[in-house]
């Protein structure tokens, strides 16, 4: 199994869970690690009839490889005294996604979230409350991070257009490394100003006790009037405007451009709004 890893605490037990193909997998080893004899309770469930019927309807929905006649096999004897079933044996003979054993650091069974979610039923239908609503938190938590992503790569997007530009233009050959840094941070107040009516030093000023900067704190609808400013910007540059003329041109524009995306309902859903 590929891909990241994250922790949630559930009622004093820590559960890894794991992502495979975009889909998330939760421990059943870690969910029963806590009680004893706990592990034995997971290949008593799979020896459970209801159970083996549910895994064969999940696998025949998104398993299009799953071995059916062997399943039919395995329902078969569901339920008989003589039966016995591990994870690695279910896995070997139906071919299954849905539940798998993974060895190593973070070893253990490991079930697609559909199915976790009714193992968890079966402990203990209080865990299995518990168990979604930390999982939900968890995947509330990765949504805001993700936006977050988004509204930040917004201002991305321009950057190198835009410091080309004052390379290009605006400075001299001669200009020491910490002149040339001064060029680039006047261009980025000017979108500042344009934009929030401040530069990045008078922002820190009124606000001294924060740790992001100002366009930390901007939202979806002025990033992406900010990438659009840095793409002008850097045309204006070419054009030989002078920073004072560039600077009224682009607070124009700033204006004219956050009424229309504040009103765009597209930006309003990815802004979460």
């Amino acid at each position: 199994m590929s891909g990241k890893n994250q922790k949630i605490t559930v009622q004093g037990s820590q559960i890894t869970i794991l992502t495979k193909n975009q889909q998330d997998y939760i421990s059943l080893t870690d969910m029963v690690r806590d009680i004893e004899n706990g592990l034995v309770l997971i290949e008593k469930w799979l020896r459970n009839k209801n159970t083996i019927e549910f895994l064969g309807i999940w696998e025949g929905i998104y398993n299009p490889d799953f071995n059916s006649p062997e399943f039919e096999g395995i329902k078969n004897q569901a339920g008989l005294n003589r039966f016995a079933l591990s994870v690695k044996q279910w896995v070997e003979k139906t071919g299954s996604i849905g539940i798998i054993a993974k060895a190593g650091r973070y070893g253990g069974t490991y079930a697609h979230k559909d199915i976790a979610f009714e193992f968890a039923s079966w402990i203990s239908p209080q865990f299995k409350l518990y168990l979604i609503k930390e999982f939900q938190r968890l995947k509330e938590d990765e949504l805001q991070q993700l936006g977050w992503d988004i509204r930040r790569n917004l201002t991305k997007i321009n950057y190198r257009i835009h410091t080309d530009a004052i390379k290009a233009n605006l400075i001299p050959v001669e200009l020491t490394p910490k002149q040339i840094n001064l060029i680039y941070a006047s261009e980025a107040d000017l979108l500042n100003m344009a934009l929030f009516g401040k530069t990045a030093k008078q922002w820190r000023d009124e606000n001294p006790d924060h740790k992001g900067n100002i366009r930390d704190e901007a939202n979806v609808s002025q990033l992406v009037c900010l990438a659009n400013l840095e793409t002008l910007n850097a045309h204006f540059i070419h054009q030989g405007l002078p920073q004072a003329e560039r600077l009224k041109i682009l607070n124009q524009t700033a204006i004219h451009q956050m009424k229309l995306l504040l009103a765009d309902r597209n930006v309003k859903q990815l802004a979460g709004k």
